[in-house]
């Protein structure tokens, strides 16, 4: 009797044992994976694993990119944060809801807007569909609409510290003080330490929530502020881009020359400083230090949030997606800033890494922004959202011959487009004038071919990419930091939507 006591205690105990494993295993890594969503506000594509350019020193990025894959030809939906980042969360073209400007985090979802009064937003699906979802720092064009997180840790207002005495380029051109803004532009060394950066606080709370145990995969949304003007980071940043070895990007003064009006109004940035007075004042390579400088602190700070993962214990579960909201010109065709429908104000990194993406690949076909939804939809499993005008990049990432006859489409107001195709940049304005480029001959874009004659049957596949449909300005969308888009939005602002004026435009 005692022997069979003493193996139906063994077996009870071998049961609980057996048990307590499969708790383990139930309650441990979920089955589908996390996301990482990195944000980096401004940035353009002169980090080292796309352009390289001028002894850019971004080993994180480099990392990243080892890890995964490199879209280097990637475009925004809109070369302006808040209408760049509206499109992006809500998987829909400015010319569909009419938010070319920018627009409160919590009037983008309203009733008056019929194309998003019930848009889910990209974090939002990922909770509908059983994820703990956590965001801190630039979402939105601000942080994010109200509740949208499960967790959320705010953003600090502005783009500081900011010293005492400051530069701030302050020109209004044919703008109207009161009526028309300025920006923050400026640049130098400060603060003392990268411990005074909001962005490096934001990283502490990201790698604080990485160490964290989940009972529920989650979604994870940080927001770089850098390197958004001011170009204020610490003097170390300065230390490793000495000015004898900045290369001033190509500049020609007459480029615009051929450029329609609408184009030169577009490009009329009173609130930047102009490539000539850069020249004339000695300041050109003083810019372009401060904002690789800049470039070099944020690989720091994903430096470190790479650290976290990868020793947390969802390294090997989680998909990592860094994308830019726009480009940015640093001197090229006239000035230093985004706000425009050309190759530098459009073009972005984007980057992917984590469970089923290839490793160290590059891909050099033109994708948009707009894809980064269904992506991280595909990748993560989930279910395709009906309402994404995006095409996922999952299929393309395996087989290069998803790359054949893509394109990518940005807006910058109502009717204002451009395609990149084929490395080809086609532009169309709102009254039909047109800009044409090549980019096997002319990657600078310099001269306008639209009226070449041996262009006129690309000119057209090209055009028959635009939007069909584009919207009014939505009326709690606006830009006022330059005058045409006040005139612009005051013309088109009753949120009707009228159909695309042009010939060709019938897909």
């Amino acid at each position: 009797m005692k022997n069979l006591s003493y193996v139906v205690l063994i077996a009870l105990i071998v049961s609980a044992c057996g048990n307590n494993e499969k708790s383990k295993i139930a309650t441990s890594q979920p089955e589908k994976p996390n996301v990482l969503f990195i944000a980096v506000d401004d940035l353009n594509n002169w980090i080292t694993p796309i352009d390289n350019y001028s002894n850019a020193k971004t080993p994180n990025f480099d990392r990243l990119a080892q890890m995964g894959v490199t879209f280097t030809n990637a475009h925004c939906q809109a070369p302006l944060c808040g209408p760049s980042r509206a499109s992006l969360m809500t998987g829909l073209r400015p010319s569909t809801t009419g938010i070319y400007g920018m627009t409160p985090d919590n009037k983008i979802r309203r009733e008056e807007n019929s194309a998003t009064k019930d848009i889910t937003f990209l974090p939002e699906y990922f909770e509908n569909n059983g994820y703990h979802t956590m965001g801190i720092g630039k979402l939105f064009h601000i942080h994010a609409p109200d509740s949208l997180f499960n967790e959320s840790g705010g953003r600090v207002k502005g783009f500081g510290p900011y010293p005492k005495k400051r530069f701030v380029w302050d020109g209004f051109g044919k703008g109207i003080k009161g009526t028309h803004g300025r920006t923050s532009t400026d640049w130098g060394a400060f603060p003392e330490n990268d411990t005074l950066m909001p962005d490096h606080q934001s990283v502490d709370w990201v790698v604080e929530r990485l160490h964290r145990k989940y009972d529920k995969p989650f979604f994870m949304g940080l927001g770089f502020l850098r390197v958004h003007v001011p170009l204020y980071v610490p003097q170390k940043w300065f230390d490793m881009h000495p000015l004898e070895s900045i290369k001033t990007p190509p500049y020609l003064s007459d480029d615009l020359n051929d450029i329609p009006p609408v184009g030169m109004k577009i490009n009329d940035l009173p609130m930047m400083p102009s490539t000539e007075w850069a020249i004339e004042s000695g300041e050109w390579k003083k810019i372009i230090q401060a904002y690789l400088a800049c470039m070099s602190y944020v690989d720091y700070e994903l430096g470190r949030v790479l650290d976290a993962l990868e020793s947390s214990d969802y390294a090997d579960n989680t998909i990592i997606v860094l994308w830019s909201d726009h480009g940015y010109r640093l001197g090229e065709k006239g000035t230093f800033a985004k706000h425009a429908l050309w190759e530098t104000a459009t073009k972005v990194p984007l980057l992917f890494a984590g469970p089923n993406v290839p490793k160290g690949k590059k891909i050099d076909a033109p994708v948009e922004m707009l894809s980064i939804y269904p992506t991280l939809l595909e990748l993560s499993g989930l279910p395709a959202y009906n309402r994404n005008e995006g095409i996922s990049l999952a299929p393309m990432m395996n087989d290069k011959n998803k790359e054949e006859g893509a394109f990518a489409i940005s807006t910058f107001g109502m009717n204002n487009h451009t395609v990149k195709m084929d490395g080809y940049r086609y532009i169309q304005y709102e009254d039909g004038t047109q800009e044409f480029y090549d980019h096997s001959t002319d990657p600078n874009e310099w001269t306008n071919e639209a009226a070449n004659p041996t262009y006129k049957e690309k000119i057209e596949e090209m055009k028959r990419q635009l939007p069909i449909v584009n919207a009014n300005w939505d009326p709690q969308s606006s830009y006022t930091f330059q005058p045409y888009f006040v005139e612009q939005k005051a013309r088109t602002s009753d949120g009707k939507v009228v159909p695309v004026k042009v010939i060709g435009a019938d897909h």
